[in-house]
C-alpha cells in the first residue's frame, strides 16, 4: 500500500516538476516516492540552504512553482536563512521536512514550526489521513500569499500505509485568488483622476517593479507610456519590462546614472506600478523632488514610502489597461525627451583597465565582459544571478537585460551573501536554454562552496561565474573601515578560486588583466555541449567604490 510519504509526493507532483535538496533520515521515505512513483526531476544539492535557494531562484528565473526537502532537526535549521530570504522577497515554494515523531521530541528534535514561523513561514503537518489534502492546502497557501511554505512528515508517520492516492478529482486543485481590479467605486474614481493627472501632466514618469513582471503588465505599460508621453524606469527587478528600451532612464537608485536619477527628479508626475519603493530604489528619499506628485499602484495594502501622495490597490496590469481605456479619446503625446537625451543621461564610467593599486578596475571588468556576452548568440540569451555583497552594482549597472525574469538578486532582501552557487541549479533547469550568469564575490562564494559543484554539474556548459575577488568583504570595509573600525576582521586571503573550479570539473581562469578575459570569448565561441563550466575569478580592486555603495556611506556617515 502507498505510504503517508508517497501520498506527499505524488500529490506535490501534480504540482512541481521539480525538488532540490539533500537526503537524511527525515525524508528519504519521500524521495524514494519521489523517485519511483513520480516523474519529478529531483536534483541533489550539497547543502540544506542551497535547496531551498534552487528552489526559490527556479521560481524568479521560470515562474513555476519548486519543492525543496532536508531532513529533520539540523537539515531543517541549516535551511532557515535561504527561508528567510524567500519569505522577504515573496517567493512561492514548498519545503519538505522530517520532523519530530507524534509521540513527542527526541533530544536532537527542536521547534521547527516556531522557527520557519520566526521568520516568517508557516508549517503544515501531514498526518496518515489527510497527507494528500493537507499537501495541497500548502501548496494553495504559498501560491496565494507568496511566500515559502513548510510541509513537515513527523518521523514515526512518514512509511505508514495510508491506502490509495487520491486522484486529481478527488483531491481539489489550489484555489488561487483573482488579481486586484479596481472594482469598488473609490478605487474606480481614483482611476479616473489619475487618468486626467497623466492626461495633463507635461513630464510624467512611469516606474515599474518586479511585482509589474509577475503581473504580466509589459505591453500595457509600454502602450501606456505610449499614450502619455511618459519616460520610463524601472527597479533593479523590473530591468526590461518596457518595450521601448530608447524611452527607458534605467534603473533608479544608486544602480542608475547620475544624471539620468536627476532627470527623474524633474517629473511633475511619476506612477509607480508593482514596486515596493525601498530605501535603494528612492535613493534614500532623494529620487523624486518634492513637487513631483507620486502615485503607487501595488496589491500591498497601503502605500510603502511616505513620499507617495495617492495610493491605488490594484493588479499592475488591469489598473494600466483601464487607464489606457479611460485615455482613449486623448491623443497620443510625444516624449518630453528624445532618445539621444536619454542615452547621454544613461552614459556612465567605463573605468580604467587597472585601479591605482594595481588591480583591475571592476568598472572595466563588468563593461568587457559585457562586450563578450553580447558578441555571442548563446550568452546573448542568458540569466544573471547575483548574491549579495558590493559588488551588485557592476552587473546590474553594466551587462544587459532581456527581461525582468533575467535578472534575480537573491539574498538581496535578507540582506544576506552566500547564496550564488546554490542559485545555478535551479536557474539552469528554468531556462533549459540559457546561459547562466553567476556574479559572485569571494566572501560570499566561500561561504556557498558547498554547492559550487552543485552549479558545475547541473549547468555544465551552459553555467558562467564571475568572482568580484577583493580579498576583502568591500562592503564592511567600505561603510565601517572608512569609519576607523578595524579592518583585520573584514579581509580575506586571497583565494584561488580557479584552482577550486577546477577542482570539481570545471575551467578556472585567473583574470588579472582585460586581456585574460579574452578567455570568456573563445570559452563562448565552442558549442555549450562541448566546453565545461567556466568561473572567472577577476582579482579587482578594493578602492574603487560603487555609486549605490557611497549612498550607503553619504546616509551613514
Amino acid at each position: 500500500m502507498p505510504t503517508v510519504s508517497a501520498h506527499v509526493a505524488q500529490t506535490l507532483a501534480r504540482h512541481v516538476d521539480h525538488v532540490f535538496g539533500v537526503m537524511g533520515n527525515g525524508n528519504a521515505h519521500f524521495l524514494d516516492a519521489l523517485e519511483r512513483s513520480t516523474d519529478v526531476t529531483y536534483t541533489a544539492m550539497r547543502h540544506e540552504a542551497g535547496g531551498v535557494v534552487a528552489a526559490d531562484a527556479h521560481f524568479r528565473a521560470g515562474g513555476r512553482l519548486a519543492a525543496a526537502t532536508a531532513t529533520y532537526g539540523a537539515g531543517f535549521t541549516n535551511t532557515l536563512t535561504a527561508l528567510a530570504e524567500a519569505v522577504q522577497a515573496h517567493v512561492p515554494l514548498i519545503l519538505v521536512v522530517g520532523d519530530e515523531p507524534t509521540s513527542g521530541p527526541r533530544p536532537w528534535d527542536v521547534d521547527q514550526i516556531a522557527l520557519a514561523s520566526a521568520v516568517g513561514a508557516r508549517t503544515y503537518t501531514v498526518r496518515r489521513a489527510d497527507a494528500a489534502a493537507t499537501t495541497v492546502i500548502a501548496v494553495e497557501h504559498t501560491l496565494s500569499y507568496r511566500v515559502p511554505t513548510v510541509l513537515a512528515i513527523p518521523y514515526d508517520v512518514a512509511k505508514l500505509d495510508a491506502g490509495e492516492v487520491p486522484d486529481a478529482s478527488q483531491t481539489p486543485a489550489p484555489h488561487l485568488p483573482a488579481p486586484l481590479a479596481p472594482a469598488t467605486p473609490f478605487a474606480a474614481a481614483a482611476v479616473d483622476e489619475l487618468a486626467r493627472t497623466l492626461a495633463s501632466a507635461r513630464r510624467p514618469v512611469l516606474l515599474a517593479g518586479r511585482g509589474a513582471w509577475l503581473a504580466g503588465a509589459g505591453d500595457a505599460l509600454g502602450r501606456l507610456a505610449d499614450a502619455t508621453g511618459a519616460i520610463t524606469a524601472t527597479t533593479a527587478l523590473g530591468r526590461g519590462i518596457f518595450p521601448r528600451g530608447e524611452f527607458d532612464l534605467g534603473v533608479t537608485g544608486g544602480f542608475g546614472a547620475e544624471a539620468a536619477m536627476e532627470l527623474i527628479g524633474t517629473a511633475d508626475v511619476a506612477v509607480v506600478f508593482g514596486a515596493g519603493l525601498n530605501q535603494f530604489t528612492m535613493r534614500f528619499g532623494q529620487l523624486f523632488s518634492p513637487g513631483t506628485r507620486v502615485v503607487q499602484i501595488d496589491i500591498a495594502p497601503a502605500a510603502t514610502h511616505p513620499h507617495v501622495g495617492g495610493f491605488i490597490r490594484g493588479d499592475a496590469r488591469l489598473v494600466a489597461e483601464v487607464l489606457l481605456e479611460r485615455l482613449a479619446h486623448e491623443s497620443p503625446r510625444e516624449r518630453w525627451l528624445t532618445p539621444d537625451d536619454i542615452a547621454a543621461a544613461r552614459m556612465r564610467e567605463s573605468g580604467d583597465p587597472l585601479a591605482p593599486d594595481g588591480r583591475l578596475d571592476p568598472r572595466s571588468v563588468a563593461v568587457r565582459i559585457a562586450e563578450l556576452l553580447e558578441s555571442d548568440p548563446s550568452t546573448r540569451d542568458r540569466v544573471v544571478v547575483s548574491d549579495g555583497g558590493h559588488f551588485i552594482g557592476w552587473a546590474n549597472m553594466y551587462w544587459p537585460l532581456a527581461s525582468p525574469d533575467r535578472m534575480m538578486m537573491v539574498g538581496t532582501a535578507y540582506q544576506s551573501i552566500g547564496l550564488g552557487f546554490p542559485s545555478v541549479p535551479g536557474a539552469a533547469l528554468a531556462k533549459p536554454n540559457a546561459t547562466v550568469v553567476l556574479s559572485t564575490g569571494d566572501g560570499g562564494g566561500l561561504m556557498a562552496l558547498a554547492d559550487l559543484e552543485s552549479a558545475v554539474r547541473v549547468a555544465g556548459g551552459r553555467g558562467l561565474a564571475v568572482v568580484w575577488n577583493d580579498a576583502a568583504y568591500g562592503a564592511e570595509v567600505n561603510l565601517y573601515g572608512l569609519q576607523g573600525l578595524a579592518r583585520e576582521p573584514m579581509l580575506i586571503p586571497e583565494v584561488d578560486f580557479a584552482g577550486l573550479a577546477a577542482s570539481v570539473g570545471a575551467r578556472g581562469v585567473v583574470v588579472r588583466s582585460l586581456a585574460d578575459l579574452d578567455a570568456l570569448g573563445e570559452w563562448a565561441a565552442a558549442p555549450a555541449s562541448d566546453r565545461p563550466y567556466l568561473l572567472l575569478d577577476c582579482r579587482i580592486s578594493g578602492e574603487v567604490i560603487a555609486p549605490y555603495q557611497q549612498e550607503i556611506i553619504r546616509v551613514n556617515s
